[in-house]
């Protein structure tokens, strides 16, 4: 089965499109080093919890989105190694400053276990 990175990430609603694209350049070079796709969703009704939610687990600002995202990879073997090599990529380094705030994305790696 494959291998899947998950990310959820607040971004300021004002940054939708530069957020878009910032994905779109994203997705071609984890590609090119052996992602199978690259999914980005832009929270459309995502609830405030009592408990726990993905507002309130990013800290959820105001004027922010949450968006919810995810990397198929073939194998965590080739996810080692292409994300190694795409966070190494000069594409990848050269995007200018990140149109949300990465110190409050949650992310990890998982192992498909059912695909239906």
């Amino acid at each position: 089965m494959h291998y899947i990175d998950g990310f959820v990430v607040p971004v300021p609603t004002a940054n939708r499109e530069t957020y878009r694209k910032f994905s779109e350049a994203a997705a071609v070079v984890f590609k090119e080093h052996g992602a199978l796709s690259l999914v980005e969703c832009w929270g459309d009704d995502v609830p405030e919890g009592k408990l726990t939610s993905f507002p309130m687990a990013v800290r959820l600002e105001k004027d922010e989105t949450v968006v919810f995202s995810w990397i198929t990879w073939p194998s965590r073997k080739v996810r080692d190694e292409g994300m190694k090599a795409a966070m190494a990529d000069p594409r990848l380094q050269n995007q200018g400053e990140m149109p949300f705030d990465g110190k409050r994305m949650i992310f990890g790696g998982f192992e498909m276990i059912v695909s239906a």
